[in-house]
């Protein structure tokens, strides 16, 4: 028998992760890429340079990915306060499964994992938590952008791509407007369910400029450090200029927007990758085994992260809640 969370549901449910076509499409990229780097890159090739790799470089790689892990913890645990205070190492063990799922699973289906989590963990609204996502994944991808205008210039330099930067940067603003108006409605009350979850969406957003600003500052340190890793893990695969590198790196991070998503991103991640780096002058078959190469490194932090998380704290929010109510004197 499953124990009931604080919204009623039995917890021991989870979510639905993926649909069996889903897990079939993925198969067949993950198929597809195995046939592809046979008849290509050939896999002694393909696995040859990592004899050459430091010892200690691929830990230091490794030391800052974990850091990015530590510092998106960090950052959903700014996000969802008050609610998550003195919990961080559970956020920490949330933010490794959630980040596992998303890693290994098809078509995405690892981001319903967050929302379930925080429901599991904390007693959180599905939908407040779903929403809370969504406006970090905005954040994610305003950052990306950024980044690739940045390339944009390195490609091309013209003031035009600064300029851009600056506009695009002040975008971030009305963020906060969102999320104050968000929460006026909600006071104010709307009942048609559309605008409940317009209202829910928004009100999930930050209220204050500075939060806006602490959110994006931890969004650029975490990618500053995720992308810096990747992107010098893939140059010694990829032996061009390191912007050229990063472009594919940014490329192979946005895979997660196609609207196609293989089994542990396999195929997809590789594709997003070589379209980037091919059209900067990259040869095909150095771009694939690059891409690999770094999909490779990413399971297998994943991998080695996902077996360390039970070692977090996982207290339920049920019994927290119990714990409070029995410290309740008579």
């Amino acid at each position: 028998m499953t124990r009931p969370d604080l919204t009623g549901d039995p917890i021991g449910r989870g979510p639905r992760l993926g649909r069996p076509r889903d897990w079939l499409f993925g198969a067949g990229l993950l198929a597809g890429l195995v046939v592809a780097l046979h008849a290509t890159v050939g896999w002694r090739a393909l696995l040859a340079p990592w004899r050459e790799l430091s010892p200690t470089l691929v830990a230091t790689l490794v030391a800052m990915s974990v850091a990015s892990y530590l510092l998106r913890a960090q950052r959903f645990y700014e996000y969802f306060r008050p609610r998550l205070s003195g919990r961080f190492p559970t956020l920490l063990r949330l933010t490794v499964l959630h980040n596992t799922a998303n890693n290994l699973l098809p078509m995405r289906s690892g981001e319903l994992v967050f929302p379930w989590l925080m429901r599991r963990y904390f007693g959180h609204d599905l939908l407040d938590a779903t929403a809370g996502l969504l406006w970090i994944r905005l954040l994610d991808l305003h950052l990306l952008a950024l980044a690739g205008l940045w390339i944009l210039y390195q490609a091309e330099p013209s003031w035009l791509w600064p300029t851009l930067m600056l506009v695009w940067l002040g975008m971030l603003g009305p963020l906060a407007i969102i999320g104050r108006a968000g929460v006026a409605r909600r006071a104010a009350g709307h009942h048609g369910r559309i605008a409940r979850l317009v209202t829910a969406v928004a009100a999930a957003a930050p209220t204050r400029l500075a939060t806006v600003v602490r959110l994006y500052l931890s969004t650029a340190l975490i990618w500053a450090l995720k992308l810096t890793a990747f992107a010098t893990l893939m140059h010694h695969f990829v032996p061009a200029d390191f912007w050229r590198v990063l472009a594919g790196v940014i490329g192979a991070e946005l895979s997660s927007v196609l609207p196609f998503h293989g089994i542990a991103g396999a195929g997809s991640y590789e594709l997003a990758a070589v379209a980037a780096l091919v059209p900067l002058g990259v040869d095909p078959q150095l771009a694939l085994a690059g891409a690999v190469n770094l999909h490779l490194f990413l399971l297998g932090v994943t991998l080695i992260l996902a077996l360390l998380a039970p070692l977090l704290p996982g207290r339920l929010a049920g019994d927290a809640t119990s714990k409070k109510s029995s410290e309740v004197p008579g």
